[in-house]
């Protein structure tokens, strides 16, 4: 396994902390809204990373966190007039089914930042006595200048970074990039410290999940690239600080997912949600959509481009149907694959997930399963292309012929072989109903 590591701007080995173990850490949402297809992007990436891990035999921990207290939360419950927990509560349920409707499998933990509170609060103190924090008028600040590493991860010089890069001004500051980890508050939901009612800051919240759960460094820490900067590197500016490393050995980060050349966001009003995506094309259109890019470039989304991935589908769906049924016509059970092409589909995916060269392996297979008369190599391929596809959490739902499908199926074949063309079009016609065709 090779991964591009964003700490080191270059593709390495993957090196496990434990051997045959994953602990992954991805950002996940800020619960005020549904999410957009932008949104997805990460979701369904970093689900494909531990399906392969899983395959390749690794005991994976996989954890994304909700973020339920945040200055949008506020403001959203604010103008909807109802308390935060209550808009919070809807939309990590909304979060779910989205996750669940795009294919993906839930992570094995979603730590919601508000379950850990007086963990973040002694965190914070830990780190202003170690000199790396401050309190200065009604905020707790980090000490950027004092983080040697600092601009690591987004490759910038401290000296030279954008302030108009999310950096609040602010003359309590010592330094223009200190970052908050606690803030007084008087508006929202707000929690006891010693540094007055208030609650904490981003970044903070995702350090201190990953130092809770995992205890320790850990393999994988991801988000899409957008979060690079400020918000991973202010995580790693923490760990660094508290516990003496990186906090994770490699960074992943995924391109963006754009409209139109635009970046997509709710401020601009230029978003598709999931949940109407999804009522207009099938979840693994838009999976494949996704994953024929390579997770690192980005992907300028349009009408036409899922349109275009919608009649893939259409054609890849139609063919393993097509053979589902012939091999179910025939009582086939066959379970061999084809091992060698699926191993070096793994072995492409392996190579920091190049996809490019591992789909044009699984349209090999789809192309042989086009060609091929014989029953026997078409089970082998079925099931050869159908392990690929669940590797990339595209799955279909098959279900065994009933003997009268089977029935209406041969005789569908038999008006065509003798030329009834308008009772096989009757026939197909039902076929096509009960989803058989």
């Amino acid at each position: 396994m090779k991964l591009y590591n964003s700490l080191s701007n270059q593709i390495e080995p993957f090196n496990p902390v434990t051997e045959k173990k994953l602990n992954m850490y991805v950002c996940g949402p800020t619960v005020y809204n549904y999410i957009h297809i932008g949104n997805a992007r990460p979701v369904i990436f970093f689900d494909v990373v531990k399906r392969l891990f899983s395959y390749l035999g690794y005991q994976v921990n996989y954890v994304s966190n909700i973020t339920d207290v945040d200055d949008k939360i506020i403001q959203e419950a604010k103008k909807l007039g109802i308390e935060e927990q209550k808009l919070t509560a809807y939309f990590v349920k909304a979060f779910k089914e989205d996750v669940t409707a795009l294919g993906s499998d839930l992570p094995n933990q979603m730590p919601h930042a508000t379950n850990y509170i007086n963990e973040m609060v002694f965190y914070i103190n830990d780190l202003i006595e170690k000199d790396a924090a401050y309190f200065k008028g009604d905020t707790v600040y980090f000490r950027v200048n004092q983080s040697k590493d600092y601009g690591r991860l987004s490759n910038q010089i401290l000296e030279n970074l954008n302030v108009g890069a999310r950096i609040e001004q602010d003359q309590n500051k010592e330094y223009p990039f200190d970052f908050t980890l606690w803030k007084q508050t008087t508006e929202g939901i707000s929690f006891d410290s010693p540094w007055g009612k208030g609650r904490p800051g981003w970044h903070t919240e995702c350090a201190v999940m990953n130092h809770e759960i995992f205890k320790d460094v850990i393999d994988i820490h991801g988000g899409g690239s957008d979060l690079k900067f400020p918000h991973h590197e202010n995580e790693m500016a923490q760990s660094c600080a508290h516990d003496n490393h990186h906090l994770a050995n490699y960074w992943m980060h995924v391109g963006r997912l754009d409209f139109k050349d635009e970046k997509m966001s709710k401020s601009l009003g230029n978003i598709i949600l999931v949940k109407d995506l999804l009522e207009a094309y099938d979840y693994q259109a838009f999976r494949l959509l996704v994953l024929s890019h390579h997770y690192r470039q980005p992907i300028n989304y349009s009408d036409a481009l899922m349109k275009q991935f919608d009649n893939e589908w259409q054609r890849i769906k139609r063919a393993l149907k097509q053979a589902f049924v012939e091999i179910s016509i025939k009582h086939f059970q066959l379970t061999d694959k084809n091992e060698d092409a699926i191993n070096l589909f793994v072995d492409h995916m392996c190579d920091d997930f190049n996809i490019s060269n591992s789909m044009t392996v699984l349209y090999d297979q789809l192309k042989a399963l086009n060609r091929s008369k014989d029953i026997k190599e078409i089970a082998r391929l079925f099931n050869t292309i159908i392990t690929m596809l669940e590797l990339l959490g595209i799955k279909m739902d098959l279900v065994p012929l009933t003997n009268n499908q089977i029935e209406l199926y041969n005789a569908w074949q038999l008006a065509r072989n003798e030329k009834r063309y308008q009772d096989a079009d009757v026939i197909r016609n039902r076929l096509s109903e009960e989803g058989i065709l």
